[in-house]
């Protein structure tokens, strides 16, 4: 069975599959005339400059979810442990030079989230509860034509909702949490579907409520003990940068880095640990953004360009930076970082300038950004399954009413986040990969087939 699982892994997460990701986002890149270079200024003053001067709407309290508590809420599901993990893992395979692409892919990255996001927006469309229904199904659905193609993205995505999004999520905080407080995992696995279930039960409002709560502070706490230690070593940060842009080159660093940068940022994996990134290409952006009102297909897109930013340009490079200071500062003996590596290496970074407290830290942001995920993922995976129930197969099989559809879906994802905590993952991390790397083929087939549909806006103010 695994044999048969890491075949087709490598079929489905192979250097092609890298070649597709990389080739889109230069297509869009280049169509859209470097935007996330020379539009930098608009982009940013829509995203996170809007923040200070947007007004929350008088009637917010009445099933509205505001631009910024959507852009949260995709921020909840891309900055994930691969945050931590990831990067450590891309610069123990790639070394110093794993930063430099990732930075690279990131800003070729940031035009397929804007596409994507774009055209989930001009094909979205209310249900009968209200809800808007938006995503890549949609526009394979009504832009493409295409509804098969769209049975089959949201049938993957469905499964990636419930592998990745949260039995690999809530295993990740189970097992943080008993090496780091040692809680059982039993108790553990309580806690958190609990917590889950009081979260999600509130549908995308208090969704958006708790991840415009709990994204903001999380990072920041997470970026000013980062920036501590950064700054702790600040006199060799020239060196860093000059080791950083020539170690870039060599292959190995290359490979690292880009597989760093998409999903993960796993060499072992390639592109596959998508829930670990920004998730540009899944098409998952593009579903996260849907729910958000009085706002235009282009500020979406510029906010999903501003979510890729933030998740691999500001907290990635951090997390690089802690590693690399710390270990080229008054170098420690080789031989305390053998063997170590993913989030015991960054652990091992912090606490080597913060102490004890540094290792709480670090255990405490992956717990902290892996329930955000859970409960972000949640969304994507109930918008799908809805998409995948209505279609004529499922519908002539299963007569649901719409409460009786969000509580099946409710109690199949509180099982997996419930049976994830408990369990061992490593099938399971395997076959989230894959549903995760099938959910990009159909969709960057089709925003490339939509590409003309695709408007960016100009550089100028």
């Amino acid at each position: 069975m695994k044999t048969v699982s890491e075949t087709l892994h490598f079929l489905v997460w192979g250097p092609w599959t890298l070649a597709l990701f990389l080739g889109t986002g230069l297509w869009f890149t280049f169509r859209s005339g470097f935007f996330q270079f020379f539009g930098l200024k608009k982009w940013w003053q829509e995203t996170a400059g809007s923040l200070w001067h947007e007004k929350r709407p008088d009637n917010a309290a009445k099933q509205k979810v505001t631009r910024f508590q959507s852009a949260c809420t995709a921020l909840a599901a891309t900055i994930g442990t691969g945050n931590i993990v990831g990067v450590a893992t891309a610069l123990t395979a790639g070394g110093p030079g794993a930063l430099f692409w990732m930075w690279i892919s990131a800003a070729i990255g940031m035009m397929t989230a804007y596409s994507e996001t774009f055209l989930g927006q001009i094909y979205r469309y209310r249900r009968e509860d209200g809800e808007w229904m938006c995503g890549p199904m949609v526009y394979m659905d009504r832009g493409l034509q295409c509804p098969a193609l769209g049975t089959l993205y949201a049938l993957f995505a469905v499964l990636s909702s419930l592998g990745m999004g949260s039995m690999v999520q809530s295993n990740s905080i189970s097992q943080t949490l008993h090496f780091g407080a040692h809680l059982p995992y039993w108790f553990t696995a309580l806690f958190v579907t609990i917590l889950t279930a009081l979260v999600i039960a509130g549908g995308i409002q208090r969704i958006s409520k708790v991840s415009e709560k709990l994204m903001p502070i999380s990072a920041g706490i997470y970026m000013v003990f980062s920036l501590i230690v950064i700054l702790s070593c600040v006199d060799i940060l020239p060196e860093i940068l000059k080791m950083i842009f020539k170690d870039a080159f060599r292959p190995q660093s290359v490979g690292g880095g880009i597989s760093g940068f998409l999903f993960s940022r796993s060499v072992r994996y390639g592109l596959s640990r998508g829930v670990f990134s920004n998730e540009a290409g899944l098409g998952s952006l593009a579903v996260l953004h849907g729910a958000a009102e009085d706002t235009t297909p282009h500020q979406q897109g510029m906010w999903a360009m501003f979510e890729v930013f933030f998740d691999t340009i500001v907290i990635c490079t951090m997390t690089a930076l802690v590693i690399l200071c710390v270990k080229y500062k008054n170098p420690i003996n080789p031989a305390a970082f053998e063997g170590l590596e993913g989030a015991e290496l960054t652990a091992f970074c912090f606490s080597s300038r913060l102490g004890i407290f540094g290792e709480k830290l670090v255990s405490a942001s992956m717990a902290v950004f892996a329930f955000a995920t859970i409960i972000a993922w949640y969304y994507l995976g109930k918008q799908t399954f809805h998409y995948l129930i209505k279609r004529p197969f499922f519908k002539a099989h299963l007569t649901l009413s719409e409460k009786a559809e969000n509580r099946v879906y409710l109690l199949f994802y509180l099982l997996a986040v419930l049976w994830g905590s408990i369990c061992r993952l490593e099938i399971v991390w395997l076959i989230s990969d894959l549903w995760n790397g099938l959910m990009a083929y159909p969709n960057i087939l089709a925003i490339l087939w939509l590409s003309s549909k695709i408007k960016f806006p100009h550089h100028k103010t």
